[in-house]
């Protein structure tokens, strides 16, 4: 593992908003905001009323493989704290370990999944100093000529060094399942979990529009399914069938539910708007975003 600066160990969440334990905090994430200052965006989002965002770790707000990248995670974390901002860590950027081909080398790439590893641990160091309490991350595809017993062995393998970091710095799991990836569903996710023995810091990452498009019940009840090991919630639109993140009211998702399951699990993380294609429109997209989650929330309790 490369080094990548001095981090803290088992460093604690930033302190939760006060509250009742069933309010629920809205996020969003900084890839829906690829054309702003990282401060910038902030800034923003803190002054429409955030609690917290998803920072995607990538070339343009915050590179995991900049020589300075504990002093700019250093002032990141001081920015968290001034705006009254949680966080968790996103690792899906398109094109930060390879200009040429998206979401490449992934743990099932052979060669290149080193560094695949080496960013989720850099990625856990860095929430670690965040006081950010999640990674969030994803199998990636399978290559065609990869059987899938290979596959399973690779991705347990890598899930496991991560975990060992985890755990040496107090840092949760989140792990997606993608659509289109190798590990695309909660089934997916379930099978991997027994695979690992089902760890105290692994759960997962659920993105609510992923649940429309392919998962086989409505949305809440993924949700209820998911909530056991739920530690990270990403929400946007979607379709049936269709993995396009859409605004909201656009896609055919009844959000009122799904606030009420979110409840129903007990679940207290950030639910973070997942819109990586609007950077274009941020600010306004931002806005009516929150607007839209809160109306759906409200609607749950009236």
């Amino acid at each position: 593992m490369s080094e990548i600066g001095s981090f803290p160990t088992n460093a604690t969440a930033l302190p939760k908003h006060s509250g009742s334990e069933r309010t629920l905090r809205f996020g969003y994430g900084t890839n829906g905001f690829d054309n702003h200052r990282l401060t910038d965006s902030l800034e923003i989002l803190a002054e429409q009323g955030y609690d917290g965002v998803a920072v995607t770790l990538d070339h343009d707000h915050l590179d995991p493989f900049h020589p300075d990248v504990a002093e700019h995670t250093a002032r990141l974390r001081r920015d968290l704290e001034r705006l009254e901002l949680d966080a968790v860590v996103e690792t899906g950027a398109r094109y930060l370990l390879d200009p040429r081909h998206k979401h490449h080398p992934t743990l099932l790439s052979e060669p290149g999944r080193a560094l695949r590893l080496d960013l989720l641990h850099r990625a856990v160091h860095i929430a670690a100093q965040l006081r950010a309490g999640v990674v969030s991350f994803w199998s990636g595809t399978k290559p065609d000529h990869l059987d899938d017993e290979t596959a399973w062995s690779l991705l347990v393998e890598g899930c496991s060094e991560v975990l060992d970091t985890a755990a040496e710095y107090g840092v949760k799991l989140g792990f997606e399942p993608e659509p289109g990836m190798f590990v695309q569903d909660l089934d997916g996710f379930e099978q991997l979990a027994a695979k690992l023995n089902h760890p105290e810091l692994f759960g997962v990452t659920l993105d609510i529009g992923h649940c429309r498009c392919l998962e086989p019940v409505d949305v809440p009840a993924c949700v209820r399914r998911a909530g056991p090991d739920l530690v990270n919630v990403q929400i946007d639109d979607m379709r049936r069938g269709v993995h396009e993140h859409l605004e909201f009211g656009e896609g055919d998702i009844d959000f009122p539910p799904v606030m009420a399951a979110l409840r129903e699990v007990g679940y207290r993380g950030l639910v973070s708007v997942e819109l990586p294609r609007h950077s274009h429109a941020a600010p306004a997209v931002a806005q009516r975003s929150l607007r839209f989650l809160r109306q759906a929330a409200t609607e749950v309790t009236a």
